[in-house]
Order: C-alpha cells, then structure tokens, then sequence
C-alpha cells in the first residue's frame, strides 16, 4: 500500500482533510485531529494527511507543561501496539498515532509507526517517524538501517549511503552494513544514468539526455563503435561537455568505456579514478571496472606479443608476473575498501595461494569461508593451501567437512573427492585414498588421472 498523491484519494476523505484543515486554521485543533485520523483510518497513504496530523499534534502540545503532554496510557497502548505490528501493521499505525496526539515527541510510538508503515510499503511515512526516533536515538543500529532502507526506497541514497558509512565506522566488521553499502552504491550508479529505466524496458537512451543531438551521440555510442573516428568524436564531444559539466559521474563513467573501445586503457582507468575522486567514496562497482579495464589491457599486452622472437616465452612469463601482482595489489585495495566483503577475500586468498604465500593464503580464507554462498569454495582452496603447507591432516580434516556440506555430486563434489584422495595418499593411507578415486570413476571415468590411477589398483592386486 504505497503512499499515495491527493488526487488518487476518494472525495470523501479529501474532504475530512479539507475540513481537517480549515479547523487548525480555526485553532480548533481537537477537532482537527479528529479529521485527519479519520481521513488515515480511510487512506493510510495519504501522506498529505499525516504530514497535516504532525505538525498538528506538535502545535497542540506546545503551549502544554509536560505533565499535560505526558500520555499516562502510552506504555500499555504501546504493547497493543506491537501486539498489532505482527499481524495487522495498519492497527499497529493506528496505535501508534493515538500515543503520538497526546505525546508528538515520544520515539516509542515512532519507532512503532516507522515499523508499520515499512511492512505497509510507505516510506516517506515511516522516514516522518524515523527522522524523530533517530535524532533520540542516533546510536540504535536498528532504527539507523530502517532510517537508511526507507531513504533508499525514496532514491536519496546519498543520505542512505552517509548513514550506512557512520555505521560501519563504528564496526568495520559489520557484514550486513557492507551488503547494504554495495546496494546503495550500484543502485547509484545506475540511476546516476538513467540506466535502471532502461533495464526495466521503461526507458529509452533517448529518454536520458537533454537534447537531439547529445541523443544521436549516445546512440552511437551504444552501437559497436568499429569506426575509431566515431569514437573519437565522441570523446572530443565529452570532453567539452565534462569541462562544464565537472562533477557529471555519467560523463566520467561513460568516457571510461570510450576510451576503453580504442584500447586506450591509460585514459579508460584515469576516467575511473576521476569518478572515484568526484564521487568521494570507494564504489565497488567503479573498483571492479578499474580492475576489469586493467586486466583487458594485460591480455592484449599478451596478445600483441609476437610469438616468433626469439625470447616470447620470458617475455610473456614477466606480462603473466605483473598481472598477477597487479592483480593482488588491487584485490588488497578492495578488501580495504569493502572490509566485510567475503566474496573479495575468497579471491585475494585465491591469489595468495597461486603465489604460494601460504600464510596470507589461510588468513583470507579463513575469513573467506564464513561466507555461505562461497563457503565451499572457501574450504577447497583452504584444505589444498594446508596441504601445501604439509599440514595433511588439517588438509584431509577440511575437505571432510567441505565434502559433507555438499548436497550435489558436481564437479566441484568431484575435486574435493580428488583433492582429499591425494591427501590420504600423502598420508600413507593408500585404501582411503584409492576410496576417494574410486566414487570418482564409477560417476566420471574421465576426471582428471582418475582411470589410470583406479586401473593401476586394480592392476596391482592381480
């Protein structure tokens, strides 16, 4: 039931508000709530309304002492009301406006009303309450995610996105803090361009600019852009539009991708980092397309490699060195970033591993493995990194565990088997290994050196 504007109301209650309001202008503010409650009891999301009832119920209690404003009923009424909240969230509205007519300042009753109207769909009515229970309040977690959850609602993520840093400076471990920070974050970057409208089909790129003629730019843009001319014009037109228009992100964003088209991957990550200068803040969204823009220009580094000098083999092997290096130092800088970020520590061990720092390694992962979309993969690349280190128990231990959280016998279900097979191997028990490669073979005979090794067994007992 979302909010709704003053010309989706029926008449009827149109009116109470009409005569709701004529009645505060008549200083007649008893009667005066009286009407705007009826009208919410008919249309909770007439927000106009309730926006009425509060500054009403402030302008009652001003000239009353606080033993007058005090409602001695608010502690029971405001049980009913959570009593309400569980079932019927519009009883629970009510409630809560009952205790807020006595007692406009009482952040219970707000924190109620904010509770209700979320589980109704209206947040610009829950953001009313929000406001004054987190100004109470500005410590409570709790009312500080509903507070940034319904701003984001409404697309004032820069508010949300405040909220949500203020919260992970006080624990940078806070995971569900970081999840909704990356949200708001790539929500921002897609309607920064009207892109979010293009995605639902409600849009059009030509519904995104100004004129005809930034129109046709940007259809050609969007096109595959073989002719270099094209893109070159493009970015001169840009350009002069970034000069005065310097803080434009899209215009940034957009130049990035270019310049990216002409291999021109210098400007295409100088554009990026000027994004993330202008915007102030680390969006993992630009942070990725940094990394992205800087591995496509390592592989075509390796693909203009000429493969008949005479030293191509070291050449490329010192291409394939940096990238990796490059690439740990820019998982670092996103793990920086984005502390909680599980899904960037599982790679930044992945990488570790591949460099064989093995104590780096076990640190991410470790970490990496509390994530439950990639746990598994998690436990995998930690029990293969014990047993690099010759912890073969450790090793033997984790793919266990990883291999009883498995429901499906995949592909990843067969490297763990295999993985754990070597293990055993290492370990002298010969029969717990050969186990392990045998499950492997009566499903996939051609995984790996699984045949050659069952056969081998089999050969040997003959």
């Amino acid at each position: 039931m979302p909010e709704k504007p003053r010309d989706q109301i029926p008449f009827a209650t149109r009116e109470l508000y009409d005569k709701g309001i004529a009645a505060v202008q008549k200083n007649n503010l008893d009667y005066a709530l009286t009407l705007f409650g009826q009208a919410l009891r008919l249309e909770p999301g007439f927000y106009e309304a309730r926006e009425a009832l509060r500054a009403t119920q402030h302008k009652r209690s001003a000239g009353k002492t606080s033993f007058f404003r005090k409602f001695v009923g608010s502690a029971s009424s405001l049980t009913r009301g959570q009593v309400a909240l569980r079932s019927n969230p519009r009883d629970a509205l009510l409630v809560a406006e009952e205790v807020l007519n006595e007692d406009p300042g009482n952040a219970s009753a707000h924190e109620l009303l904010a509770d209700a109207a979320m589980a109704m769909g209206m947040p610009k009515t829950a953001i009313l309450s929000l406001e004054v229970a987190f100004k109470h309040k500005p410590s409570d977690r709790k009312l500080a995610l509903e507070l940034a959850e319904a701003l984001s609602q409404l697309g004032n993520r820069l508010r949300a996105e405040k909220i949500y840093r203020d919260l992970l400076r006080s624990d940078p471990t806070d995971i569900e803090v970081n999840e909704k920070l990356k949200n708001v974050l790539a929500n921002r970057t897609l309607h920064e361009g009207g892109y979010a409208e293009l995605e639902k089909g409600e849009g059009s790129f030509r519904d995104i600019l100004k004129d005809k003629e930034e129109s046709h730019s940007l259809e050609q843009q969007h096109r595959l852009v073989k002719d270099e001319n094209v893109a070159t014009r493009l970015i001169v037109e840009h350009e002069a539009r970034l000069a005065r228009e310097p803080d434009n992100l899209k215009l940034l964003r957009e130049l990035a991708d270019l310049h990216l088209k002409k291999k021109d991957f210098a400007n295409a990550t100088r554009y990026l980092e000027a994004y993330l200068a202008k915007a102030g803040v680390n969006d993992p969204m630009i942070l990725e397309a940094i990394r992205d823009a800087k591995l496509a220009e390592f592989e075509h580094e390796e693909e203009s490699l000429d493969p008949s000098l005479p030293d191509y083999a070291a050449q490329l092997a010192a291409i394939k060195a940096r990238k990796h290096e490059w690439r740990l130092t820019d998982a670092k800088r996103r793990a920086d970033a984005n502390p909680t970020d599980l899904a960037i520590r599982l790679e930044l061990g992945e990488l570790h591993l591949e460099a064989g720092r093995l104590g780096e390694a076990i640190s991410e992962l470790q970490k990496a493995q509390n994530n439950p979309n990639k746990r598994i993969a998690a436990m995998n690349l930690l029990a293969q990194a014990f047993g690099r280190r010759g912890m073969n128990d450790l090793a033997a231990r984790k793919f266990q565990e990883a291999l009883k959280e498995k429901q499906v016998f995949d592909d990843e279900a067969k490297e763990l088997r295999y993985q754990l097979g070597c293990v055993l191997e290492r370990m002298g028990r010969k029969e717990e290994a050969i186990e392990q490669f045998k499950i492997i073979y009566e499903q996939d005979i051609g995984y790996r050196d699984v045949m050659a090794r069952v056969d081998a067994h089999y050969a040997g007992q003959g």
